[in-house]
């Protein structure tokens, strides 16, 4: 029963999203924000990690984290800048979890030009976002849960600032090693603008799974995105060759794979299909959608790395560390 109601609510969230579709703003909400999703393409909602990380990627994750655990997330974009994140988990009886969170990108200095292109000195700019989670046991193998942030923009003396909220259910079997999820991600609207434009933000609706094998070492993901958004119009495509339907459908799909020789060990790999093609089409071939990640799990501290090409411009490189207090 509780299950359809969540069910449920995702269908009216999303009929009420589909409205919107246009230019959207706040970007950074669209970043990983743990390196074992990031190693595995970057859109994972089906790990079920002792990782606070996870609680954007899917906020029922978080009843599989341990309470009073703390993690600390880090990012390098080259040029572009570097994103930080930390996240708090505390659980309130058997069933519920809760969690705060809070992330920062900066963007370096900038030169400021008028017209003319003339220097007027520099600015920066830098994004915050801050928020709660709450997840709670539905059953033995269900979990929901539902994020609420804030995210403020500042390009320097101007600003503009959003709400969003993350909704998200995970049937986990741990016998079968079968992890399934359903996330709305990124729901919501600006109360603050820059220049008193509306820019809306980009909601995205995803389903995963992820299969562990039971008698070898490997486990798999497959991750669909933006459910919403079927239009060729939504995704970067090269003039001279428009996007064709079967790209279009795949534009929708990221897989990933977990080897684990041992119980410390895990590797990590990801392809995501959307990614590759449009940074390619943007001049960025090499390395264009694959991701690689390494991490290790002792008895108090987890620890992961990843590398990926987010941008045209530069490869990421995170990192991932939590720990019990």
């Amino acid at each position: 029963m509780k299950e359809s109601l969540i069910l449920a609510l995702f269908s009216v969230l999303v009929l009420s999203l589909q409205a919107q579709e246009s230019n959207s703003a706040y970007r950074v909400l669209q970043l990983p924000t743990s390196a074992h999703a990031l190693a595995v393409g970057g859109e994972n909602i089906t790990m079920n990690d002792d990782d606070p990380a996870l609680v954007q990627h899917n906020p029922a994750l978080l009843t599989n984290v341990t309470p009073n655990r703390l993690g600390l997330s880090f990012m390098s974009l080259g040029e572009l800048g570097t994103w930080s994140g930390a996240q708090y988990v505390r659980a309130f009886g058997d069933r519920h979890t809760a969690a705060a969170f809070a992330q920062y990108r900066g963007y370096g200095e900038m030169t400021a030009r008028d017209e003319q292109g003339t220097e007027m000195g520099t600015f920066s700019a830098k994004d915050i976002i801050a928020g709660i989670g709450y997840g709670y046991v539905l059953s033995d193998n269900w979990a929901g849960g539902a994020n609420l942030k804030v995210v403020h923009e500042s390009l320097g003396e101007f600003s503009a600032a959003a709400l969003a909220v993350d909704v998200g259910l995970n049937y986990y079997n741990e016998n079968e090693g079968l992890s399934l999820s359903m996330v709305l991600r990124n729901a919501g609207a600006q109360f603050k603008s820059f220049n008193g434009r509306n820019e809306f933000v980009r909601h995205n609706l995803q389903l995963g799974v992820s299969k562990e094998l039971l008698h070898v070492p490997l486990r798999f993901h497959a991750t669909l995105t933006d459910l919403t958004r079927w239009s060729k119009s939504d995704y970067i495509q090269a003039d001279e060759k428009p996007l064709s339907t079967a790209r279009l459908l795949t534009n929708h799909l990221v897989l990933g794979v977990d080897w684990m020789p041992s119980d410390l060990i895990t590797l990590s790999a990801g392809y995501n299909f959307r990614r590759a093609y449009e940074l390619s089409t943007l001049g960025g071939a090499h390395g264009a959608g694959f991701s690689l990640g390494a991490g290790l799990t002792f008895s108090r501290v987890k620890i992961d790395l990843a590398w990926s090409k987010q941008h045209v411009a530069a490869s990421s490189i995170m990192g991932t560390l939590s720990f019990a207090l």
